[in-house]
């Protein structure tokens, strides 16, 4: 599992399930905390963690840092392997994902950029195989 920070869990939700097709596995609350993860279909062992700065993990001073970097878009980028890049940004962008690199090939691969409604930066990579 690989954790993210997001600005809204349900502005998250939204996005990773219903414009790049991940499905719900965990969605909990205790009090205030929620602890919510999605999968991708084809990857059903991983899970991507959607967390909110905040308690109890951190006080007020540290989630308001994690925030303002998150506000930047400063956090490292994630890697989404993809069979073919140009057919899943296609598909991508008519679902409403903002890309903020078209695809472009180098070195033999085939990558695009985008960003989540929080900030958090992804490449998605066609790889040589």
């Amino acid at each position: 599992m690989v954790g993210l920070y997001v600005r809204d869990q349900d502005e998250a939700l939204e996005f990773y399930v219903e414009k790049l097709g991940f499905r719900v596995h965990t969605d909990v609350k205790n009090g205030d905390y929620r602890w919510l993860t999605v999968q991708h279909p084809d990857q059903p062992s991983f899970q991507l963690g959607l967390f909110k700065p905040g308690p109890p993990t951190h006080d007020e001073g540290s989630a308001q840092a994690l925030r303002e970097i998150l506000a930047k878009g400063a956090m490292p980028p994630l890697v989404l392997d993809v069979d073919d890049c140009r057919a899943t940004y296609e598909r991508l962008r008519a679902r409403g994902v903002e890309f903020t690199q078209e695809p472009v090939e180098r070195y033999g691969n085939v990558d695009a950029g985008f960003r989540d409604p929080s900030g958090n930066g992804w490449k998605m990579l066609q790889s040589r195989r």
